[in-house]
Formats: C-alpha cells, sequence, structure tokens
C-alpha cells in the first residue's frame, strides 16, 4: 500500500487552496491602491503574482499525483478503483481522470490557471481588478476537492481518499470481520464507463470545461469594470475573450453531441437530457452577450444588456454545475454525477456570487451610462437586441422545463407538495418551442447582416433585402418541391434557414469583393448556424427506420419487457447469423462475433481465437491478417479487449455495393443490463445509423442437446445434422502447447510429459465452409477434452477418446439454437448539413476572434486606451 502519493497529492491541495485565498487577498489589495498608492500596489501585486505561481505549481502536482494512482493501478485509492482497471489503454487512463467529480473539478481549476497566466501577461492595467475575482471563484473550485472536516462540516471531496476510509463498511475493513484486513488492495479496479470508452470523452471534457472556464473572463472584466467604474472600457478586452469562450463552449457542446450520436443508441445527437439542457442554455446567452457588446462598441447603446448577460452567462454555468453534481435531477439525466454530499457547498458557491455580482450592479446602476438617444428601428442595434431577446428567451424555456426538479425541491423544503413533473416527451416538448426560436434566429441573422453595413430607411431596406427574398423563394421551393415536403412548420423553417444563407451570403460577397476578410466572421458563422438547422431538419424531421419488422414475430414481449415502447416491436428486425434478410433497400446479414484486440487495426472474429487462462487474452485459431498483412501468426498469444462484443451486419443495396458495420455491445447487469452502441456508414447524402438492441445474454449458459458420438477415421467424411463434416487432419501438440491451449479447463502446472492431439474437422454448409479444431491432451496423468464451438452453426464438437489401435477417433457432437440479433437501423438524410454547418461557425468565430483580438492589441500597443 503507497500512501505517501496520497498524503502529497491531499498537502498540494490544501496549499493551492490557502494560496489561492492569499492570491485573492493580495489582488484585492493591489485593486484598491491601484489608483491611490502606485508603489503599495504594485507591491501587493508582486505578492500576487507569487502567490499566483505556488498555487499553480501546486494544482500541476494535484494533477501529476492523481493520475499517478490511475496510471500505476494504486487501488488503494477509491477514485483510481473506482474508475480505471489494470486492462485499460493510456488514452482511456485520462478519461478516467476526469470522469469522477473530483478530476473533473481538477480540470476546470488547471484552465484556470492556464487562464489566468494569460490575463496576467497580457493585460496588466486590469489584472488585480480582474484576478481578484479569477482567483476568488479558483479558491471556490479548489475548496470542492479540499476533503477535510471542519467543526464537523465537511468540505469538499478528496480525490485522494484511501479505499478503506471510502468503503469502511465492507467485511474486510471491518475489526473482527474474519476477513479483516486493513491494508487490502484490490487486483483490478472497477473500471470506466463503458459509455465512456470512447475517443470523445478524450477530448469533449477538456473542451467543454475550457469553455466554462473561459466565461469566467468576461464577468470578471464586468464585474472589474463595475468595481473600479469603468464602465464602458471593460467591454474592449472582454469581447475577444467572450468570442474564444463562444467558440470553445459551442465546439464542446457539438462535440457532446456528436459523442451521443456515436455512442447512445436513441438515434440521435441531442435528446433535450438536463445536463445537456444545462451547458445549451449558457452558451445562447453568452452568445446574445457577445451581439451586445457589438452593439456598445458600435454606438453606446446596450451596455446595461452587455453586462448583464456576461454575468448572466458564468451564473449560469454555476448553475449547471450545481443541477449536475448535486444530486438533485434524480434520475432525470442520464449524464449527471451521483450526490458526494457536496450539494450544500454547491449552492453556497451558486449563491455567493449572484449575491455579489447582482448586488455589485445595483448598487452601480445608477451610475452606468446610457444611449443618449432612443435606438431607431432602422437601426443595427434594434435588430441586435432583438435577436439576443429571442435567444434568451429561448434559453429561458429551456431552463425553466429544466428546472422543474429544482422547484420540485424547493416546495418540499418550504412544506408544500408539488405535482410538476418533466414531460413525458421531452423532445416533442422542446422542438414545438425550439423550432420557432430557430425560425426567428434564421430571419434575425439574415436581415440583421443589411442593417450592420449600411445605415437604412425603409426604402433603402426594402430594397436591399429584395434579391435575396427572391432567391429564397426560388431555392426554397425546388427543395419543397423535390423532398416532397408538407409539414408547414418544417417549410417555414426550411425557408427561413435558406434566406439566412442568401442574405449573409449576399453581405459576404461584397465584403469580398471589397477585399476585408477580417470583416467576415460574423456573416460565416450565421451562415454555419443556417446550416445546422437545415441539418437538424434533414436529419431529425425525416429521419426514418429501415429495419421495419415485418415477420409478424413478437420480438419484445410487453408484459416481461413493459420499458420498451410498443412500436420497438415494429421497428427492430431478427437476423439469424449468416441467414440474409430483406431490410427495404437493404439485403442484411448477421456475419458474427467480433472483438478487439491491442495492435491490431479494426476487429477479429470470435471463431479465430481461442480462450486463455486470462479473460484478456486470447490464442490465435490460424493467422490473423488484415489488408494482406500478417499481424499474428496461428498459435500467438493477442491482448483483447473483452468487455465489447462488435456484431458485424453486411448491407448489400439494390446497386450490389456491399459495406459492413460492426455495431457494439455489452451484457452489463451493473448498468442496466445491455449497453449498446451504434455504427454508422457515412455517404455524402445520408448516415445508416444501426445498433443492436438484443443479444444473447453470454452470462446465461447455452442449452446443448444430447451427445451425438461419431466414430471416425483420418479424412473420413460424416454427417451432423444437415452438414457435411470432413476430418481433414491431426496434430499432435506438446507440453507447453497443452499447458496455453488447457489453462482454462486444468489448473495443474505444466509436466514435461504432457501431450495433446488437436483434431481439424471442416463441416460444409449452404453458408460457407467451417472449421473445428477440437482438443484432445493428457495433463498431469488427466486426460481432458476442449471442445470447439461454432456459433454460425450452433455446434460443439469435442474430440473424447483416440483408439491408437484402429486409428478411430470419436468426436462428441452437440446442438443448440444459432446465434441471432435484433438490431434497429436508421435513415438519416443530409445529417453532413449539420456537420459541415457546426464547421462554418468555428471558422466564423476564428475570423471574429483575430479581427477583435487584433483591434485590442494595437489599441494597447499604441497606448490610445488608457484605461487597458
Amino acid at each position: 500500500m503507497n500512501t505517501w502519493i496520497g498524503n502529497l497529492g491531499h498537502t498540494l491541495v490544501i496549499t493551492a487552496f490557502v494560496f489561492a485565498l492569499l492570491n485573492t487577498i493580495s489582488y484585492f489589495r493591489a485593486a484598491v491602491y491601484q489608483n491611490q498608492d502606485a508603489e503599495r500596489a504594485h507591491s501587493w501585486r508582486r505578492f500576487a503574482r507569487l502567490t499566483f505561481g505556488v498555487y499553480g505549481l501546486a494544482v500541476l502536482g494535484v494533477i501529476v499525483a492523481l493520475f499517478d494512482i490511475i496510471y500505476n493501478h494504486r487501488y488503494e485509492y477509491h477514485y483510481a478503483w473506482d474508475h480505471s482497471s489494470n486492462h485499460l489503454p493510456v488514452y482511456y487512463m485520462i478519461s478516467c481522470f476526469w470522469e469522477g467529480q473530483e478530476g473533473s473539478f481538477l480540470l476546470w481549476i488547471f484552465w484556470h490557471v492556464c487562464l489566468g497566466g494569460i490575463l496576467i501577461l497580457t493585460n496588466r492595467h486590469w489584472e488585480a481588478s480582474v484576478m481578484t475575482v479569477v482567483s476568488a471563484v479558483q479558491a471556490f473550485l479548489l475548496s470542492m476537492i479540499l476533503g477535510v472536516v471542519v467543526l464537523g462540516v465537511k468540505i469538499g471531496s478528496d480525490p485522494f481518499i484511501l479505499l478503506r476510509d471510502a468503503m469502511p463498511h465492507l467485511p474486510v475493513f471491518q475489526p473482527g470481520s474474519s476477513a479483516y484486513n486493513p491494508n487490502f488492495v484490490p487486483e483490478d479496479g472497477s473500471g470506466l464507463n463503458a459509455l465512456l470508452q470512447n475517443y470523445w470523452m478524450v477530448i469533449h471534457p477538456p473542451t467543454l470545461f475550457l469553455g466554462f472556464a473561459l466565461t469566467l473572463i468576461p464577468f470578471a472584466y464586468v464585474l472589474a469594470g463595475l468595481w473600479q467604474k469603468n464602465f464602458k472600457e471593460w467591454v474592449r478586452p472582454a469581447l475577444p475573450w467572450a468570442l474564444v469562450a463562444g467558440a470553445v463552449l459551442g465546439l464542446g457542446i457539438l462535440m457532446g453531441g456528436y459523442w451521443a450520436y456515436e455512442t447512445l443508441n436513441f438515434g440521435g445527437y441531442w435528446n433535450w437530457d438536463p445536463v445537456e439542457n444545462a451547458v445549451y442554455v449558457p452558451w445562447l446567452v453568452l452568445v446574445a452577450a457577445i451581439h451586445t457588446m457589438i452593439a456598445f462598441k458600435k454606438n453606446s447603446a446596450a451596455l446595461k444588456a452587455a453586462m448583464i448577460l456576461s454575468l448572466t452567462t458564468f451564473l449560469l454555468i454555476l448553475y449547471s454545475t450545481f443541477l449536475t453534481r448535486s444530486g438533485i435531477l434524480g434520475n432525470a439525466s442520464v449524464h449527471s454525477f451521483t450526490d458526494l454530499g457536496l450539494s450544500g457547498q454547491l449552492l453556497l458557491y451558486l449563491l455567493f456570487f449572484v449575491f455579489a455580482s447582482v448586488g455589485l450592479m445595483v448598487y452601480r446602476w445608477r451610475q452606468i451610462p446610457v444611449a443618449a438617444q432612443e435606438v431607431s428601428t432602422y437601426s443595427r442595434e434594434f435588430w441586435i437586441f432583438i435577436g439576443a431577446t429571442v435567444l434568451c428567451l429561448a434559453g429561458f424555456q429551456v431552463i425553466m422545463t429544466t428546472s422543474i426538479p429544482v422547484f420540485n425541491a424547493i416546495a418540499e423544503g418550504l412544506g408544500f407538495v408539488s405535482t410538476i413533473a418533466l414531460p413525458a416527451d421531452q423532445i416533442a416538448h422542446y422542438t414545438k418551442f425550439q423550432l420557432w426560436a430557430g425560425v426567428l434566429i434564421a430571419l434575425l441573422s439574415g436581415t440583421g447582416q443589411f442593417f450592420w453595413w449600411k445605415k437604412m430607411d425603409r426604402e433603402s431596406f426594402l430594397q436591399a433585402i429584395t434579391l435575396p427574398l427572391i432567391l429564397t423563394l426560388l431555392i426554397s421551393s425546388g427543395l419543397i418541391a423535390l423532398s416532397g415536403m408538407s409539414n408547414w412548420q418544417f417549410i417555414i423553417l426550411l425557408t427561413a434557414s435558406v434566406y439566412s444563407i442568401v442574405a449573409n451570403l449576399t453581405i459576404l460577397v461584397r465584403l469580398l469583393r471589397k477585399k476585408t476578410y477580417k470583416l467576415a466572421g460574423g456573416a460565416i458563422a450565421h451562415i454555419g448556424v443556417a446550416m445546422m438547422l437545415l441539418g437538424i431538419l434533414a436529419s431529425a424531421g425525416y429521419s426514418r427506420v429501415v429495419s421495419k419488422n415485418v415477420s409478424g414475430l413478437l420480438l419484445f414481449d410487453p408484459k416481461a419487457n413493459p420499458d420498451i415502447p410498443t412500436n420497438e416491436n415494429e421497428d427492430n428486425l431478427l437476423l439469424w447469423l449468416n441467414k440474409s434478410s430483406r431490410m427495404l433497400d437493404y439485403q442484411v446479414t448477421y456475419k458474427g462475433d467480433y472483438i478487439e484486440a491491442r495492435r491490431f487495426p479494426g476487429y477479429i472474429s470470435k471463431e479465430d481465437l481461442a480462450p486463455a487462462a486470462d479473460p484478456f487474452q486470447a490464442i490465435a485459431r490460424r493467422d490473423i491478417l488484415s489488408g494482406g498483412k500478417r499481424y499474428f501468426a496461428r498459435g500467438d498469444t493477442l491482448d483483447i479487449l473483452p468487455e465489447n462484443t462488435y456484431y458485424r451486419v453486411e448491407y448489400r443495396d439494390e446497386k450490389g455495393r456491399v459495406f459492413s458495420l460492426y455495431p457494439r455491445a455489452q451484457v452489463n447487469p451493473q448498468m442496466g443490463g445491455l449497453l449498446a452502441s451504434p455504427d454508422i456508414y457515412r455517404h455524402w447524402n445520408k448516415d445508416i445509423y444501426t445498433h443492436v438492441s438484443s443479444v444473447p445474454d453470454p452470462t446465461e449458459p447455452r442449452q446443448w442437446s444430447e451427445n451425438q458420438e461419431h466414430e471416425v477415421a483420418l479424412r473420413d467424411t460424416f454427417f451432423l445434422n444437415d452438414y457435411v463434416a470432413i476430418f481433414e487432419a491431426r496434430e499432435t501438440i506438446n507440453a507447453e502447447e497443452v499447458m496455453r491451449l488447457t489453462a482454462n479447463e486444468s489448473p495443474a502446472p505444466r509436466n514435461a510429459n504432457d501431450v495433446g492431439v488437436q483434431a481439424t474437422v471442416r463441416i460444409l454448409s449452404q453458408e460457407g465452409s467451417y472449421e473445428a479444431r477440437p482438443v484432445f491432451f493428457i495433463r498431469d496423468g488427466q486426460v481432458g477434452t476442449v471442445p470447439d464451438l461454432i456459433p454460425a452453426l450452433g455446434l460443439r464438437i469435442g474430440l473424447n477418446r483416440i483408439n491408437p489401435e484402429t486409428g478411430q477417433f470419436s468426436f462428441v457432437v452437440n446442438t443448440t439454437q444459432k446465434d441471432y440479433i435484433i438490431m434497429k437501423a436508421l435513415e438519416k438524410p443530409f445529417i453532413n448539413v449539420l456537420w459541415i454547418g457546426t464547421l462554418v461557425v468555428m471558422l466564423g468565430f476564428g475570423i471574429a476572434i483575430y479581427r477583435r483580438y487584433a483591434e485590442f492589441r494595437t489599441m494597447r500597443d499604441r497606448g490610445l486606451e488608457v484605461r487597458e
């Protein structure tokens, strides 16, 4: 048992927390003296930078210590045992780091350290006041992983807690128990959640938490501006940060959607899960804040709105943290963390910054300057304000529904009985509101662009939109006619999205002609949003199930499976192994079970592998090839990843094109049974999305028929039910080979006199040729057999006896039901328009970030803005 690394890690957590508090105090003092006593302010700033360096190094030390216990499988620590296991690849060990609450808090803290360092290096005038806010937030976050008890109150959850302290109820840790062993260390861990074993989970959480961290910077600038009475000057340095935050947080949300599309089996990329909503809403408000900040820079309007929205964005991030980690959502979300007893601390964290920011805003409200003249209907500021209002209303509708569990908890806390429930069909509930928000956003993002680049009145406005409207109606009419669209709501969304693309393209062409490329970010981002709306409309509104069950078979008994919707019997297809079935435009065949192996590209058929003593290893029955290259020779031992089985489904379309998909699944009783993830065939105009809905339970033993015995000689032909079998060859195997092939059958140690015979029997069927290799062995004086299974034929063949005098071999054959899967397949038309749209949005953000940061840097370097 290694306790020093945990003690070191916990000591570093406490060190980081203490120095974060010191950093907050010292930067606060520096800010107070900034305009009063330059020398004292400089002294406090130097001390603040020193404390920042100390707590930054301490945070890095905590990260190294936590990863050390995961990477080195130190299962004496609860975090390592609960989130990792011996056979995880290194890249999934990285995912283990932030699977738990403590690790994800630490990731968030790490990004704050990085951003704090950038702020210190790039903006000295704002350093003290802005870093006071950043350090205060950092201290609160560090308190979440403090893991100490003060006056009987637990503060934070310690990531370095030992297993014996986290789970003292286990018999092995209870004094007096016969199993008592206080130094017990498990041989293996519980492992990473199967749904998180995806490459997106290596990059999605860091991106999302960087987005969380970035929303703090505009928040800090607003508070600094209010505190120092620099009511206008904060906008210029805050705007580039807000744009970066919008891009990164949006990218993180999109990554999460793509992960859900590739990993979960609900058939889409957004399910309106409460945790998804809790991140989506701050992003909407942040985008609204960006637009109001831009409007203020143009003519001093919308300053108060920019302040309120920038503050609200970060407060909503804190609220989403409370929703996700307090346990208040209960079973309403599949993404939320379990409650670690931090709900009170999280609530205090949220309320502190709500009261601090709202209180300061109210205190300075009358001093905040306002625009001298009212905004005209034909001004860009008016249309930006309308757009920001729509974004906020869309977010308000989502957050109100998402917060129903919170409202119920508040009512119960006040002694009332609340009967409010979340919508039964959440997708339908949110869609009926968000669809119209999408329509308005598309219309406003197209129309607003005309006011942005030119002063408008009624006549010039009508002149500007005439050509885009004509093109929109022509293009939309063509698309509606070609697609056969009849839903009037979808027609309106389609037309609005096309209008947004056409209008923004009109502006983009003008900018490109003038070679003002750096001004094109807004138009490009708006085009991307409109493309996303079109992609969502096509892929979600016109997704169709292609795996229709026309057999009349009842695949799911509604009495035995009450949680399965009744339409699943109509939307799923039963496939027997190697038996082709018709599925609308495709002929599909279930080709067998496959598995992943280390150092091998793709998947290996389970029929090509024999089990080894270690469940994470297998023995190659034959040479394992890929792309003409031999990766493993027959008899080699492979390192495999046995948790997931990949079910090969071959598709053949009407034009004779063939492709195979490998949807994966694992039977995991601890996580509710079957965990299935789809595989996707991507074509330019559609995706074929396939997942398994049911498979035979591998934990239940197969039901075999009675023995059928066949006495045959080498190269004899005999019949096995409806199949022709040929005894092709026999091979004597030495003691070492016997040891490897029979490790699961006999625990006896290796003996030089051990010997075995492996037979090769070829079975011919209508579907093809199969090979069985049963083994007969004598090990440590004991006779044994290792039968071979052929799941495709439902056969088990064992070599039972050998008569050396007659040359006869006795094979025992049993039959069972053939393997099968029940699968569901959907066609997602034009989903690539959605993904391309996301890239276009990111491109637009990138151009806008470059432009705004260049402006800020130029102004700073020229010294034209004293306050920066």
